[in-house]
């Protein structure tokens, strides 16, 4: 992991919070794995003011490409739930795979649980808007 822990937008952190007190299915394994390990990992996290957050973090509106060995190479915009469309590579930040890239860097490899079982995500790249 580039920076040892997760980081994360001191305004995106209030959101997730909001999120993640809106939004909860326990009762999909998958999903409730995912949201608990994003919440240890928040609890540790480097949380920075925007103008110091690198550019290479996943974050809200981030673009990522990564690499997986269940999919292949598949690009990305992280976004929050209402603005999910998949057909548009419009990923929700509270989907599993959203709630695995948060906060992690370019160059990191994730180990995540997803209904296939155990997988590796590499992030190869990381895109902020303009």
């Amino acid at each position: 992991m580039k920076y040892e822990k997760v980081v994360v937008d001191r305004k995106e952190l209030e959101v997730l919070k909001t999120l993640f007190s809106t939004i909860h299915n326990g009762k999909d394994k998958t999903y409730r794995l995912s949201f608990e390990k994003l919440m240890e990992e928040i609890k540790n996290a480097k949380v920075l003011d925007s103008s110091k957050m690198p550019l290479d973090v996943i974050r809200l509106n981030s673009v990522v490409t990564i690499k997986t060995d269940f999919g292949g190479e598949k690009k990305f915009h992280l976004v929050t739930p209402e603005k999910s469309d998949l057909t548009q590579n419009k990923l929700s930040v509270m989907a599993p795979m959203g709630l695995a890239l948060f906060g992690y860097a370019e160059n990191d490899e994730v180990e995540w649980e997803f209904p296939s079982g155990l997988n590796t995500i590499r992030i190869t790249k990381v895109e902020q808007p303009l």
